[in-house]
């Protein structure tokens, strides 16, 4: 089974771009998702280690993670680049461990490819864990568009988001492929040259 790593910044429309490659027979993992599943369960290790770094205040009253205060404090407080540094060696080792346990019960069933998720794909590690890795780009007012709209947050707030990120220039040079995905560009006929390339489709 091939595993494809896929990355692109915040706004990058990533959740829509694989959900394309599942009409391919692709299997996707989603990290922010084993992510949320971690912080969702109350006293997990996991969210756990978060409070001890961090403090109570990133919790909820029911004892789940509250992502809009952990948010305020990586991406707006004071020391913010080493707090969101702290955050991903934090995380990023248990959704590996998640990822690798789902890999393998994939591997277990017929399913020729599976879709690494990870918007800090290379950051994280998780590249080295692929056969291949693809970048999903747009241009940054698309981006900000979408975060504004999808987190209902404002344009100031989202760009401090996307600044914190790798740009999509970079992501190109470290990527084997790259799906552009802007208006004017064919999702389906992109992933289909890179499926053919790969020998994942005839």
């Amino acid at each position: 089974m091939k595993k494809i790593g896929i990355c692109g910044s915040s706004g990058s429309g990533k959740g829509y771009v694989c959900s394309i490659f599942k009409e391919y027979g692709i299997a996707h993992i989603d990290t922010d998702l084993v992510y949320r599943e971690k912080t969702v369960v109350p006293n997990s290790l996991c969210l756990k280690e978060l409070v001890f770094a961090f403090g109570n205040e990133i919790l909820n009253n029911d004892g789940t993670l509250n992502k809009s205060e952990l948010a305020k404090i990586v991406f707006e407080g004071e020391g913010k680049d080493l707090k969101r540094e702290l955050l991903n060696q934090i995380t990023h080792k248990h959704i590996k461990i998640d990822t690798e346990n789902i890999i393998a019960e994939l591997e277990k069933q017929s399913i020729k490819a599976v879709l690494i998720d990870a918007p800090l794909l290379f950051e994280s590690g998780f590249d080295k864990m692929c056969n291949f890795t693809i970048c999903v780009t747009a241009n940054d007012e698309i981006k900000l568009e979408r975060i504004v709209e999808r987190d209902r947050i404002s344009k100031e707030k989202a760009l401090a988001r996307l600044v914190t990120q790798l740009p999509d220039s970079e992501l190109r040079l470290l990527c084997d492929y790259e799906i552009k995905n802007d208006s004017s560009s064919d999702i389906q006929e992109q992933i289909a040259l890179i499926l053919k390339q790969e020998n994942l489709i005839c």
